[in-house]
């Protein structure tokens, strides 16, 4: 996904909110940090586009509400929420199953394509930006990994995967935040596994949509602050309101702890909880530290490298309802 700039340069992949798109068929992105109201807000831009005629499909492109077993942490939304508008691949994998980014871009193509021969407008709602670059950009085509590497790459403390990949792929070791533990885990399995690094593989991307569709963006960019305090009170209703079952539930399946699903925050905090190593305070206190990490980094991602005709605005702002009419002009659609 290129950099933010306003440039005409940024790949060809994107194209000018508000202009004219070509005939192209129509999609609509809502993206944004977790707790940002990225779901009330595809919602609501569903329904504005019902109101004008045109049915709406909304698309899931968040890594942890793929997963049927992750109802209650990953937020995702209830039928009461959905307000009466279709919504897909939510929930649709199994949790002994990961869902890559490639897998998911797959799927999204699929239901981004049904919507578009159904004559609806598909809004996609998330914020994993590999998910979204992957769909948008293409997928780097990175051969299957030799498991026996992939396992010596997991099995390292992330200091020591960092100080091997300074080594072995420095431009990679240099990009990436040194605790990055998934990030530089990849990286270093790649360059081991493959002989290439990871970015030469990128800059080959293959299979990406932006070119044949009709793309308009919002970014969901609270206030910081009001952004983190979200983060600290959703945790903690999450533990009122079923997550502990659901950690339980997880737990009783026995499934390998390095998968997704294990890993998805609240999950090994509630986990530490239920074992006895620590306190249901200071679980809730660092699942919702967790959480607010998490928030920072997506803050982060989204405010810099989307392009820059990804429109950048408050969910709470006054001008949303303008900013929908816009958006569904842009594409079409009144």
């Amino acid at each position: 996904m290129s950099k933010a700039s306003n440039s005409a340069d940024d790949g060809g992949a994107y194209h000018s909110f508000g202009a004219p798109q070509d005939g192209k068929p129509p999609l609509a992105l809502i993206a944004g940090p977790t707790a940002s109201g990225k779901s009330d807000c595809a919602v609501a831009l569903a329904q504005a586009a019902e109101r004008s005629g045109t049915r709406a499909i909304i698309i899931n492109a968040d890594s942890a509400q793929v997963y049927a077993d992750l109802r209650v942490l990953s937020a995702r939304p209830s039928v009461a929420e959905m307000g009466g508008i279709e919504h897909r691949l939510f929930g649709a994998w199994d949790g002994a199953a990961p869902c890559s980014a490639a897998d998911w871009a797959d799927a999204a193509r699929r239901e981004i394509a049904e919507a578009h021969r159904a004559g609806a407008l598909p809004i996609l709602v998330g914020g994993t930006g590999l998910y979204l670059r992957s769909l948008i950009d293409g997928i780097a085509p990175v051969p299957a990994i030799d498991p026996a590497i992939r396992a010596a790459v997991r099995a390292l403390r992330v200091d020591e995967a960092h100080a091997a990949l300074v080594h072995e792929d420095a431009d990679a070791a240099a990009r990436l935040a040194p605790a990055d533990t998934t990030r530089v885990a990849r990286a270093l399995e790649v360059v081991r596994s493959t002989g290439v690094p990871l970015r030469q593989w990128q800059a080959a991307r293959a299979g990406g949509i932006g070119d044949g569709v009709a793309l308009a963006a919002f970014i969901l960019l609270p206030e910081r602050d009001a952004l983190f305090d979200r983060c600290d009170r959703r945790f903690a209703r999450m533990m009122e309101h079923g997550a502990v079952a659901e950690v339980e539930a997880l737990l009783s399946r026995g499934l390998d702890p390095a998968l997704p699903v294990m890993r998805a925050i609240g999950v090994p905090e509630i986990s530490a909880w239920l074992r006895g190593t620590c306190t249901r305070e200071e679980a809730i206190a660092a699942g919702a530290q967790a959480t607010r990490r998490y928030a920072k980094r997506q803050f982060t991602w989204f405010r810099h490298q989307p392009p820059g005709d990804w429109r950048r605005l408050a969910w709470e702002s006054n001008t949303i309802d303008a900013n929908f009419a816009i958006m569904l002009r842009s594409l079409g659609l009144t």
